[in-house]
């Protein structure tokens, strides 16, 4: 009898104790935001023309980040943010195919744990709105007619590695990583298949719209929540609502050169970096604007992708409505930021019906990949993507972009708002080094929890990443001594004193070397000068690599 007892005790204390903590519960909220192919300088508070209001007021009553890091891609970047860990240790140090190597698995391991299943573990309610993208996604033989929305099948990849079996207690989005934002492929509810969408539909209101009504179920609940809102915005294609881009269309004819001075200038008024003149790269590949046949279409590119930003900022003036409303806005950890920069991709390039990329509408019309220019930018039947001087200008005032290890494929704009928890610097800008994988830390400190060593009977790799909190109570912490950098064989080592190292892929290539402390884009190789330090750092990357599965990678 006695035993039973202790049972039946156990039992109620399981029960009631989450709910007796959790009416006290003063822990707060968290919204983490992660757009998708946004340059460094496209939001206004960073420098750029596109319209942002809302986002740039949570950076006025918040902090922002000049030097936070992300993996250079969508699903490495996803992988590392939701696990606390670098993305080979987590399983994506490439793509969502299994390349039958650990760092390359293509979903995520049982070795680590979400922020969800961690946070769900400590009380708090669950969600997630958007992209998840980091399931392995293999490709059916009726590919073509399934991403036309012709046949039907009930999963998109196994839903064992749904984000609804991956701690979240509700999610509404997409599993893959390429949409039709107007009909979008792989839209799930939960774990069941969205199988058709309202005629008005478009994905970047949907999503904020089901993060508003997320919240306010969240809000009526003595627990707090955790949301992940990961928009598909601005990825291409170039999709959006003509009311959005008819607020652009005369703001990028310009070109490419003169937005990037403009931004530039902005950028040294605003200070997010030191007050130098001389710290805007020259483009990789320099196109004269004047001499270009396709201004009328190039100007539209940009003209699209600022509406897709734009929206995106509607829908988070929506969200911090929301949390107004339910009296939940003052303790609420909110973090925006993107999966890598501005992508260079020229979708007419891609191969129609392959992969995660339709070639037809679900009512048969043809969707071009305008290889010509010969269809404008924004419709559901056109998919394009702005291009490398486009992305150049997108991540002004670095070099290159998404998927390269230089600064302007790896460095996100970053802003943190949480008017009860951040206390200091606040609507300043710091150059405290961070890194996505310090989301999970952040999480797990303002959760007053701890990381699991042991989840579901899996030993649980150590947390990498370190808590951000720090920074919002002083101003500073005890950062990461280096951070290691790996996708598609491009390469790079960034040191917390300043030095890094950078590879770009190809059999011939050599490491190049830069202080960013004096040449933060990257314009001044110092290998030849100092090739101790280069050998020195070369070293320190091979045994990071070592250590973090992604020697040996695929070639």
């Amino acid at each position: 009898m006695k035993k039973l007892m202790n049972l039946h005790s156990v039992g109620l204390l399981t029960c009631v104790a989450p709910c007796i903590y959790a009416q006290n519960d003063a822990r707060p909220n968290i919204i983490v935001v992660l757009v998708d192919d946004m340059g460094y300088s496209d939001l206004g508070c960073y420098g750029g023309e596109v319209r942002t209001p809302n986002i740039d007021g949570l950076a006025a009553d918040g902090l922002r980040f000049s030097q936070f890091y992300n993996a250079g891609r969508s699903c490495p970047t996803r992988a590392s943010l939701l696990t606390g860990v670098y993305q080979h240790q987590a399983g994506i140090g490439r793509m969502t195919f299994d390349q039958n190597l650990p760092g390359y698995k293509g979903t995520l391991g049982d070795n680590v744990v979400t922020i969800a299943e961690a946070l769900q573990q400590a009380g708090y309610k669950t969600g997630m709105i958007g992209k998840w993208h980091v399931a392995e996604t293999p490709l059916r033989e009726d590919q073509r007619t399934w991403l036309a929305h012709q046949v039907n099948y009930p999963t998109f990849a196994d839903t064992k590695n749904y984000p609804v079996n991956r701690g979240f207690d509700d999610h509404y989005g997409l599993i893959y990583g390429v949409a039709d934002y107007f009909d979008p492929f792989s839209l799930v509810n939960g774990d069941q298949p969205v199988e058709s969408v309202p005629g008005d539909y478009y994905i970047t209101q949907a999503f904020s719209d089901s993060a508003v009504s997320y919240i306010n179920r969240y809000a009526a609940e003595k627990n707090p929540f955790f949301l992940y809102l990961a928009y598909t915005a601005p990825h291409w294609p170039l999709h959006a609502l003509p009311e959005d881009i008819v607020k652009y269309e005369n703001t990028f004819t310009k070109g490419w050169d003169a937005i990037r001075h403009d931004r530039y200038e902005r950028m040294k008024q605003l200070g997010i970096f030191d007050q130098s003149d001389n710290f805007l790269s020259a483009p990789p590949h320099p196109r004269d604007w004047y001499q270009d046949s396709t201004q009328v279409w190039d100007a539209m590119s940009m003209a699209v992708h600022a509406a897709m930003i734009d929206r995106i900022d509607q829908g988070i003036g929506q969200l911090i409505t929301a949390l107004k409303k339910n009296g939940q806005y003052e303790n609420t950890l909110i973090l925006f930021l993107s999966d890598n920069g501005a992508s260079n991709e020229r979708c007419e390039n891609y191969s129609p019906g392959d992969n995660d990329r339709p070639d037809l509408t679900r009512d048969g019309r043809a969707i071009i990949y305008p290889k010509n220019k010969e269809v404008l930018p924004g419709p559901q039947t056109s998919f394009a993507a702005i291009g490398p001087d486009w992305a150049n200008a997108a991540n002004t005032p670095f070099r290159f972009w998404k998927a390269r290890m230089y600064e302007g494929g790896i460095c996100t704009p970053m802003i943190a708002h949480w008017p009860k928890g951040i206390q200091k610097n606040v609507s300043g800008l710091t150059r405290q080094l961070g890194h996505v994988m310090d989301i999970m830390a952040t999480c797990i400190d303002v959760a007053e929890t701890d990381y699991p060593q042991i989840y579901r009977g899996k030993a649980i790799i150590p947390m990498e990443g370190k808590s951000l909190v720090p920074i919002f109570k002083t101003g500073e912490r005890e950062g990461h001594e280096y951070i290691g950098f790996e996708h598609f064989n491009e390469k790079a080592y960034r040191a917390n004193d300043g030095w890094k190292i950078v590879k770009a892929g190809g059999k011939d290539a050599i490491w190049e070397l830069y202080n960013l402390n004096t040449d933060r884009t990257e314009m001044h190789n110092l290998a030849k000068k100092y090739p101790d330090k280069v050998n020195e750092m070369a070293q320190l990357y091979d045994e990071w690599a070592e250590r973090c599965l992604v020697a040996p990678a695929p070639q």
